[in-house]
């Protein structure tokens, strides 16, 4: 089989496109034969040895996959060949990636696609929307009625971000560029303002119970300012960055800062963020708002285009052969 791989950690131009064993499965796991994958900032994470994952080489790169399942073990119930599926935590942990005609996935990282989603629209956004899901039920314990600002809302993240939060009963305050504030009401936020707006500290002061920037910039001391009484921050990006904390506006107000990243995800938590975004398929949300359909011979050029910043504000896809047989 064909796959994009590295046979060492560094930069992209130790991306290999070329032939690979093709692998096979244990009992509780399934083979895949991938109709699309993606590229997320943090497989360029792993690739690069930024983030130290457990990788064994040859290692295919890649989180996210749609596919068909090819064939599965006795110990995958209710998973049969044939059957589209999805994943968003190949890649690390142990695990192969996914930008391979065909890989072997555990069955419980293993979700089915719901009819009629498109498989290039689920697969641009299982990964950004998941690790929304995560930033907003598991970490920041959305509850109906609370208000949360969405800094940077127009983004993958962000934009997944807003129509979760909508769903889950929430007022969604979105920030993003004055370009993209109407996006951002059409995705369901009560209020969006322009982050370049220097009245903007004044309109978001004490307002969030939530707060959660994808910017990866994480000026605390701007953020701190929008909570509420009992106000939480919910970081989710930025690995290098170091803000000042204003720690005494935290613990006089009992607010709290928690970070989290989404490759420490249990299965078990990935598998709770499947069934919501499983839900938004089946209503026709959680679209990509831009997406740039490739080969997967292309990881190499993809990852240098996410590191360039090219990539901003689109999903690159990349798709097999498999994927024109649908």
């Amino acid at each position: 089989m064909l796959a994009a791989f590295v046979e060492r950690l560094g930069g992209p131009e130790e991306i290999r496109f070329g032939a690979l064993p093709e692998p096979r499965p244990g009992a509780s796991e399934v083979l895949v034969e991938v109709l699309a994958t993606t590229v997320n900032h943090v497989d360029t994470f792993i690739r690069s040895g930024l983030v130290p994952a457990p990788v064994t080489f040859p290692f295919v790169l890649g989180r996210d996959l749609v596919g068909r399942v090819a064939e599965a073990g006795a110990g995958a119930p209710g998973i049969a060949p044939g059957d589209l599926v999805w994943c968003n935590s190949l890649g690390h942990g142990g695990r192969q990636g996914a930008a391979a005609e065909r890989v072997v996935v555990p069955a419980d990282r293993l979700y089915p696609l719901p009819p009629d989603t498109d498989p290039v629209d689920a697969v641009a956004v299982v990964h950004p929307a998941a690790t929304a899901y995560l930033a907003l039920v598991t970490h920041g314990r959305v509850r109906a009625g609370e208000t949360v600002v969405v800094a940077g809302a127009a983004g993958n993240v962000g934009s997944a971000l807003v129509e979760l939060a909508v769903e889950a009963g929430a007022k969604v305050i979105a920030t993003a560029s004055g370009a993209d504030l109407d996006y951002c009401l059409g995705l369901g936020a009560a209020e969006a303002y322009d982050y370049h707006d220097p009245r903007l500290p004044g309109c978001l002061r004490g307002a969030a119970d939530l707060y959660v920037d994808t910017s990866g910039t994480n000026d605390l001391g701007a953020a701190v300012g929008t909570l509420a009484f009992r106000g939480r921050i919910v970081l989710l990006a930025g690995a290098t960055s170091r803000p000042v904390l204003p720690a005494g506006e935290l613990y006089t107000q009992d607010r709290s800062i928690l970070g989290f990243a989404i490759s420490n995800a249990t299965a078990a938590e990935l598998a709770d963020a499947a069934v919501a975004l499983n839900r938004r398929f089946a209503s026709g949300g959680l679209r990509p708002r831009i997406v740039e359909l490739g080969r997967l011979a292309e990881l190499a050029e993809a990852h240098r285009r996410l590191e360039r910043g090219e990539l901003r504000g689109r999903r690159f896809v990349l798709l097999t052969d498999a994927a024109g047989k649908t």
